[in-house]
């Protein structure tokens, strides 16, 4: 079941087509990934899709409702995490994510339980009364997730969260969206991190220039283009490394095929998963080895065969 879906959708600035038919959907209780460039379209069809931003055509649906539409229980359901850090400054941590729970709800004790969720949830129970410029950058990214999930969304966007944080408060933040997600929120994820992506997101959009250039799994993504797969080969001792080489040769879709030191990589042909017919092989031809790997194209390699250009650029 789709929570959200983008069909056709154009939105023009001036000379500039910052969306062009683009089309997305968004399954519920998965994390679906969004990457693109800088100017890809990425953040136009965020707020074409949360209603913040008029488009000039196609159609878009948010939980079985129009993102316009002026319905309080549909801003309810949905929880947005900008990039930019969207609380106040001279406000404490407490006080900042009490007047966010306070736009969803006014009963004093249910925006009371709310805020301890939020507080508790990003780990901020020790800078309760600390200015939110007080913070440290990772910090800071934290209070902005809870501002943003205070309310419990059915449907949660989150831009670039990890933004310029350093590894530990990066590993913070994704723990969190993956509690999230288990607890039942569906997530659109926008990263500049490939890494990111590939360990979180359950699906991926690949946009460039206002297109979806392609959506899928990561092995989906791999398949769409035309990529070795390596598999390296250690034996004990350098043993029946010239059997190896030979027998492996006569195989179908063997590229390339080299040895050094007792290492033996084999370059295959796409598409991958080539592994448990090769570890089958070796069984039958009785040759021992000591570990055997399978490496695959990556993300980074798909996106700069599908856009010409590097996520960061």
């Amino acid at each position: 079941m789709a929570i959200c879906e983008m069909r056709g959708v154009v939105k023009h600035y001036k000379q500039v087509t910052a969306l062009n038919k683009f089309d997305m959907e968004v399954r519920e209780g998965e994390i679906l990934g969004l990457l693109g460039p800088n100017g890809s379209g990425k953040t136009t069809a965020i707020n074409c899709l949360l209603g913040l931003l008029k488009y000039d055509g196609g159609e878009i649906t948010v939980l079985d409702q129009a993102p316009a539409s002026r319905d309080p229980g549909l801003k309810r359901r949905i929880g947005l995490v900008p990039s930019d850090l969207a609380y106040f400054e001279e406000l404490s941590v407490i006080d900042n994510i009490s007047y966010f729970a306070g736009l969803y709800e006014t009963n004093k004790r249910e925006q009371k339980r709310m805020t301890g969720y939020a507080v508790d949830f990003a780990g901020l129970g020790k800078y309760r009364k600390f200015p939110a410029k007080k913070l440290s950058g990772g910090l800071k990214r934290r209070l902005n997730i809870a501002c943003g999930i205070v309310h419990s969304p059915e449907f949660l966007v989150l831009d670039e969260p990890t933004l310029a944080l350093d590894a530990q408060s990066r590993k913070y933040v994704l723990n969190g969206v993956r509690e999230l997600n288990r607890q039942g929120t569906t997530v659109l994820y926008t990263t500049h991190y490939l890494e990111e992506a590939q360990e979180l997101c359950d699906r991926i959009v690949i946009i460039d220039e206002g297109h979806n250039m392609a959506t899928g799994t990561l092995p989906e993504l791999i398949g769409l283009i035309d990529a070795e797969e390596s598999v390296h080969i250690e034996l004990p001792c350098g043993e029946k490394e010239a059997e190896l080489l030979e027998r492996v040769r006569s195989l179908d879709g063997v590229v390339d095929l080299f040895a050094h030191n007792g290492r033996v990589t084999v370059k295959l042909a796409p598409p991958g998963h080539h592994l448990a017919a090769l570890i089958e092989s070796l069984r039958l031809w009785d040759i021992a080895y000591s570990t055997i790997s399978s490496e695959l194209p990556t993300l980074n390699e798909v996106f700069l065969s599908l856009t010409g250009k590097a996520l960061r650029e």
